[in-house]
């Protein structure tokens, strides 16, 4: 997609998005054989639910009618979230991954593979897993020693002290 095009779709599409409190976080238009794809990926600190991605698909349709920023031929257009192993790129990503697992590929070079904890104007704090029954340690990363950073999908997570604490007041009060 031609830089001229994709500025053109996020100055078209961008009012929208934030009219409903959301990030734009992607614009993408890819060939398909004889076919072009628009992929456009929202986002927001609380998540994108079916029915707002579904309500800003069609308002995203009719503006895209109006224009002529996607030429004569016909497009599909795709409007989704970032999804489980979305890449972390921005600042507010490592916000909304507190908690989570995630990846991270050095500047330097070297992974390294652990849970976001805290975020500020400089970095991340950590939280490394211990490895081989040993306890987990805390690290500090500057955003400048991340060279790429992904969020990690987790099967079997356990669950936070916050869970824990709720479970043994249910179990007191039922005692």
């Amino acid at each position: 997609m031609s830089t001229t095009q994709s500025e053109r779709l996020r100055e078209l599409l961008e009012p929208l998005v934030s009219s409903k409190d959301l990030d734009l976080e992607e614009i993408e238009v890819a060939s398909v054989g004889r076919k072009r794809v628009l992929r456009v990926v929202v986002d927001s600190d609380d998540g994108v639910d079916l029915d707002r991605i579904a309500e800003l698909s069609r308002e995203f349709s009719a503006k895209l009618d109006e224009s002529d920023a996607m030429g004569d031929g016909e497009y599909t257009l795709e409007v989704g979230s970032p999804g489980a192993e979305r890449p972390l790129k921005e600042r507010r990503h490592y916000v909304r991954a507190i908690g989570r697992l995630a990846k991270f590929q050095l500047t330097e070079g070297g992974e390294l593979t652990a849970r976001i904890l805290k975020v500020d104007d400089e970095g991340v704090d950590l939280e490394v897993p211990g490895v081989k029954g040993r306890k987990p340690t805390a690290r500090r990363l500057a955003f400048a020693e991340i060279a790429k950073a992904r969020v990690e999908v987790e099967f079997s997570r356990k669950p936070a002290d916050d869970d824990n604490d709720e479970k043994n007041v249910k179990e007191e009060e039922e005692a």
